[in-house]
């Protein structure tokens, strides 16, 4: 990679920044309005952020101590548990991403039905026209060049958290204690159980809004220094997380919590035309707009880097790690916006299209997190790369651990639906790594392999059956 290509500390933690803030945050305050009050919001964010931010500590201590996998999330999965899972981190990750990009999509036409009725809740044919257009467009341009693609995230970060410190500032000075405490336990019996419930209507909403935490690791192989992605990952997740905590809380001291969870996505824009009149949607809307498609680059990015790397890593097809003159991974790319592009035409047929492709996004990309934090547990465990003495294994061992468990309660939490619909995704995706692994002449699968794949096989059966008689709706 020649020099003038290497990423600096500041566009490395921008590409974890414009990863994370997306359409995620613009639909918070409905989000938790319909699921909890204050109360349980500060619990969802300490258990997210706790865990996230053990995660974090993960990614971090692996840039150091496993330097040589610099194609970060699913190299570390392959690390650990063998070219299969390594595969299935890799695809969960590219799946989710795309997922995710179906969501800005959504989002973005969403907003503009406010005011253009044939736009609808974003899922229109009109809606789905046009956010075709949109896919496409910016697919060229990225065909262009990474380093131009970065720079213009880099710039669109700066221009889309202007309006989120608006929207805080404006809810600081209209902030009514009253209204505040009135919400303070949800409406409804205190109670663990109630608290519980309440805590985990928000678990699938919080992963995805933490999404993109891995961004400076995926491109640590564009990295100046090494340690830069360690730190960029630290420092952008600490910024994210007090950002989403005051977009939660801030609402419920200017709105009741049944009015929240009433509003139209994006309820950023309902909250503040409820406190300052239209301009105040418009300005949040707008906002969004910029926030998404700065986004969507990002994610579009990520997503062909996570494939193009798979390939070269032969976890998947040699084709795709095919780049262009500009250096970009081109086949990876195209793939990459042909499933978006089938996502969004699956969004017609969907009832609720946001909140499902929001919740199979964290599902999906749960899978791979689980496993990059089992890799770092294991690294712990087995003293691998540790002296004898060091006095980094307890702190290590301990960050791995809670991002482990952290990450599988959330899968779990999540609910037995969104795993089913994931193993309808991963049992035809797992038809890359067969081509990939005959290919090269090797097996196919180890014997933990074929019964990994036979239980996915059957989760997918099982869910294909439970789309077809209604027991699971989209």
């Amino acid at each position: 990679m020649a020099a003038e290509q290497k990423f600096s500390r500041l566009t490395l933690t921008a590409m974890v920044v414009g990863s994370m803030v997306g359409a995620g945050i613009f639909s918070l305050p409905a989000r938790f309005g319909g699921a909890t009050g204050p109360f349980g919001a500060i619990i969802a964010w300490l258990i997210a952020g706790g865990g996230m931010l053990m995660l974090a500590f993960v990614f971090q201590s692996l840039a150091v101590r496993k330097p040589e996998l610099d194609t970060g999330i699913y190299a570390y999965a392959k690390a650990g548990f063998g070219n299969y899972l390594g595969f299935a981190a890799a695809f969960g990750f590219w799946a989710g991403t795309c997922l995710g990009n179906t969501t800005y999509f959504v989002l973005i036409k969403s907003t503009l039905g406010a005011i253009v009725p044939m736009f609808g809740d974003g899922n229109t044919p009109s809606a789905i026209f046009f956010s075709s257009l949109i896919l496409w467009s910016v697919h060229f341009m990225i065909l262009r060049g990474i380093k131009e693609a970065a720079f213009i995230n880099q710039v669109v970060t700066v221009a889309k958290i202007l309006p989120i410190f608006l929207f805080i500032i404006i809810l600081i000075f209209a902030f009514k204690a009253d209204l505040f405490a009135a919400s303070f336990w949800g409406g409804g019996a205190y109670s663990a159980a109630e608290i519980f419930n309440q805590v985990r209507g928000t678990m699938l909403v919080t992963v995805f809004v933490f999404i993109g935490i891995e961004g400076a690791s995926v491109y640590s192989r564009f990295a100046r220094k090494r340690e830069d992605v360690g730190w960029a990952t630290v420092l952008g997740f600490i910024g994210v997380l007090c950002l989403l905590v005051m977009v939660t809380l801030l609402p419920y001291g200017v709105m009741l919590r049944p009015e929240l969870a009433e509003l139209r996505q994006p309820s950023m824009a309902g909250v503040l035309r409820f406190v300052v009149g239209d301009w105040g949607a418009w300005f949040v809307s707008i906002g969004l707009i910029v926030s998404v498609l700065g986004a969507y680059l990002a994610w579009s990015l990520l997503a062909a880097e996570v494939l193009f790397s798979a390939s070269r890593s032969e976890l998947v097809p040699k084709w795709l790690s095919r780049e262009n003159k500009n250096g970009v991974p081109v086949t990876a790319l195209w793939l990459t916006n042909i499933l978006v592009q089938i996502f969004l035409i699956s969004t017609f047929f969907a009832q609720e299209a946001f909140n499902l492709a929001l919740e199979m996004t964290s599902a999906m990309t749960l899978i791979p997190y689980v496993l990059v934090a089992g890799y770092a547990l294991k690294l712990a465990l087995t003293r691998e790369t540790y002296a004898p003495g060091s006095r980094d294994l307890v702190r290590d061992m301990t960050w791995a651990a809670i991002a482990t468990l952290y990450t599988i309660f959330m899968l779990v939490a999540g609910g037995l639906t969104h795993v089913l619909l994931s193993c309808i995704l991963f049992a035809p995706g797992t038809l890359l790594f067969i081509f990939a692994r005959r290919e090269q002449g090797r097996k196919v699968f180890t014997p933990i392999e074929i019964g990994i794949f036979a239980i996915i096989c059957i989760g997918a059966a099982v869910g294909v059956y439970a789309l077809v008689t209604g027991l699971i709706s989209i």
